[in-house]
């Protein structure tokens, strides 16, 4: 009887690593992440409140935005032992000692909305919504515009395969320069959908993010597409990450998804994952890092996505929980998402800084589970607003802001 006891406890102890394999959250939380970068043992997180590294793998954060003068930082990007930030509204920083100190390298930067940077030798690029692609070839000091034939100038993300630098836009769809960015052409053959969130290159392979039609996949530099979305439940693509032949998507309300031949299908690896907006990837050692929306920076074990199971989709919610906005800053709509673990009736409503109500969303009955809710302020005015979810005993509000 004491053999079978061991033998049993043996078992579950072998068994359990592989059924509870999940996302853990680091302690750098409840910030909006948009970009990741690596350099030698320092992990970079861009953030809506400045830079953060970690020289540990992620287990602690601390800042590093002296310097920085404006905090909304979108890209990051390593040339050397240079590091760069592109920022909303700031320009381009420049930072020589990891991060310590930034300086602002803007200098011919015609926009200061620079959503994308990506390095090619000494080549250092920028890409702007609303004032295209820039390149600077002396570490940031100076900017010129390279926009020949590029017709859709709101550049949201770049990519550099070999000798072409690509340019994903948004309704523009991508556009692709063999000239460091002297001219530019459009290559979306097949590419149904305009709006282009993110760029990727896996060996010869680009694949295209895009805002509401998947993801797509052109094997001969962007000259023809294809749709590569089996197996993805969003169709909001808003970040990449390759290692090796695996290669992960990270999505809108839809969590992280992985392929492991060339995004013919993809298998969510979510569990654990509370924030399921995911704007950035990175493989860092034996992890991966993902930057969320609203939750900061998680990180899961590769080995353990190898073995693990899809989640089970049909899964109601453990408890109430309202979610951020998406996206915020909105002009003129935006998306709410609420939990309920049981069949409720549910006010959602939206207020003013006075406390004066605007508009209600929802005021009846709602089954358990995920909901999805659109709001329209066309009708209002700039500023900060707040929304406010009241089910049985649960409420909750959080802050939105209308951008005109």
């Amino acid at each position: 009887m004491k053999s079978y006891i061991v033998y049993l406890a043996l078992v579950i102890c072998l068994l359990s690593p592989i059924t509870y394999a999940q996302w853990t959250q680091t302690n750098l939380s409840n910030t909006w992440v948009q970009s990741l970068a690596l350099s030698d043992t320092n992990l970079f997180a861009g953030t809506y409140g400045g830079v953060f590294r970690s020289a540990n793998g992620g287990t602690s954060w601390n800042a590093a935005s002296t310097g920085l003068t404006t905090a909304w930082v979108t890209s990051l990007a390593l040339s050397g032992l240079d590091l760069f930030a592109g920022t909303n509204g700031g320009g381009v920083f420049h930072s020589t000692n990891n991060g310590e100190n930034w300086t602002q390298a803007s200098n011919g930067l015609t926009n200061n909305k620079v959503y994308a940077l990506a390095v090619n030798g000494t080549n250092l690029f920028a890409g702007t919504y609303g004032g295209g692609v820039f390149v600077s070839t002396n570490n940031g000091f100076s900017w010129d515009s390279v926009n020949a034939g590029l017709t859709n100038v709101y550049v949201q993300t770049l990519a550099i395969s070999g000798t072409n630098l690509f340019a994903g836009t948004s309704g523009g769809g991508v556009f692709r320069s063999i000239d460091t960015g002297t001219s530019w052409i459009a290559v979306d053959s097949g590419l149904s959908e305009a709006h282009v969130s993110k760029l990727a290159v896996s060996g010869t392979n680009l694949f295209a993010g895009t805002s509401g039609g998947g993801a797509f996949i052109s094997t001969d530099n962007g000259i023809s597409w294809s749709s590569t979305s089996t197996g993805l439940t969003s169709a909001y693509v808003l970040s990449f990450a390759v290692h090796g032949i695996d290669l992960y998507i990270g999505t809108y309300l839809g969590g992280i998804f992985r392929s492991t031949n060339n995004g013919a299908s993809w298998t969510p690896v979510n569990t654990g994952l509370r924030d399921t907006t995911v704007y950035s990837l990175i493989v860092f050692g034996t992890n991966l890092f993902a930057g969320t929306y609203t939750s900061g920076v998680w990180k899961r074990p590769l080995s353990e996505m190898i073995t693990s199971l899809p989640p089970v989709t049909s899964r109601l919610p453990h408890e109430f929980f309202l979610r951020q906005n998406y996206p915020n800053p909105f002009n003129p709509s935006t998306t709410i998402e609420f939990e309920l673990p049981k069949t409720s009736h549910v006010s959602l409503t939206v207020f003013d800084l006075l406390g004066r109500q605007v508009s209600v969303l929802v005021n009846e009955r709602r089954e358990a589970g995920v909901h999805e809710v659109k709001f329209d302020g066309s009708n209002l005015a700039s500023g900060v607003y707040f929304y406010r979810l009241q089910a049985r005993d649960f409420a909750q509000s959080k802050k939105l802001v209308i951008l005109k």
